[in-house]
């Protein structure tokens, strides 16, 4: 198998609002390592929690990828499409003893211990619980996760006392999160995941669920977060305008200098095709190697 065929990476937005600067760059990064790796990448809307999502987001975001010139492989796809996936994989855990119902609410679990990724599920529903609405929650221990991270190097985590058993089903019946991008990705043949850093905290879990399915754990790179001049990152609930869509160019090779790629000053007069081709010729994604947060050029 050669490399073309091996590399299959992805892009998967919430439909919660327009693309903003830092979902650019995270397009941008996974875009430019899986083409210059000669694999496929991948577009994936993340439907999964209507209560949050904007009507046509998903619209907006597919124009304004088109307009910046991403080319995918396939069709767009549609986290909902995989419910039935999703429903299989949560019984198959639960038929295995692996998760279980809870039916916590959150004023019972008020006075839950704090760890690093915040509230710790003292694990009250682990041996039974009864009553109509119920979570669904996967068992963890106390061996720790560890994966290498290509730009920010070993990272552990220990789930039980760090997290404690998590959600991978909630109390009205949507997939959360966390099941439902391993799922996925699973099902999309996803090898190599350029993401935010943002979600670094999230791996763990993440592959903790790929190791209770028995699914292969694809290769991660957390790239650097957007952040305000007061250190908050840069996000739609932090006011975060839309990329403009008209007159892109400029804002692309923000985007490259953002990711460490030194673009030469004249490049945002080039052609959108010609700014492409440099950044493919030219991409490097170890200088972006132990960043945690880039400015906000705005």
């Amino acid at each position: 198998m050669d490399e073309a065929d091996s590399y299959t990476g992805r892009f998967a937005p919430s439909p919660t609002g327009p693309l903003h600067f830092g979902s650019l760059l995270a397009a941008v990064a996974s875009y430019l390592e899986a083409r210059t790796r000669g694999g496929r990448w991948l577009v994936r809307i993340e439907d999964i929690d209507p209560p949050r999502q904007q009507r046509g987001a998903d619209r907006l975001i597919i124009d304004a990828l088109q307009r910046y010139g991403f080319e995918w492989d396939g069709e767009v796809s549609y986290q909902s499409q995989s419910s039935k996936l999703h429903e299989a994989a949560r019984d198959r855990l639960i038929d295995a003893g692996l998760a279980y119902p809870c039916t916590c609410s959150r004023k019972m679990l008020a006075d839950a211990p704090r760890g690093p990724l915040g509230s710790v599920y003292p694990g009250t529903c682990r041996n039974g619980s009864s009553g109509a609405e119920a979570a669904i929650r996967l068992r963890t221990n106390a061996e720790a996760v560890e994966f290498a991270d290509r730009l920010q190097g070993p990272h552990r985590q220990c789930l039980e006392p760090e997290s404690g058993d998590f959600i991978v089903y909630r109390r009205d019946g949507l997939v959360a999160y966390h099941l439902a991008v391993v799922v996925d990705d699973h099902k999309h043949g996803v090898t190599d995941i350029v993401r935010g850093m943002d979600l670094m905290d999230s791996t763990p879990r993440q592959i903790w669920l790929q190791r209770c399915l028995g699914y292969a754990t694809p290769g991660y790179a957390h790239i650097p977060v957007v952040v305000h001049p007061d250190g908050s990152k840069l996000s739609k609930l932090t006011g975060a305008p839309p990329i403009p869509t008209v007159e892109v160019r400029p804002t692309l090779t923000a985007a490259l200098a953002a990711l460490k790629q030194d673009p030469p000053g004249a490049l945002a007069e080039a052609s959108l095709d010609g700014i492409w081709t440099w950044a493919m010729e030219n991409w490097n994604l170890a200088a972006l190697a132990g960043l945690e947060t880039v400015a906000d050029p705005s």
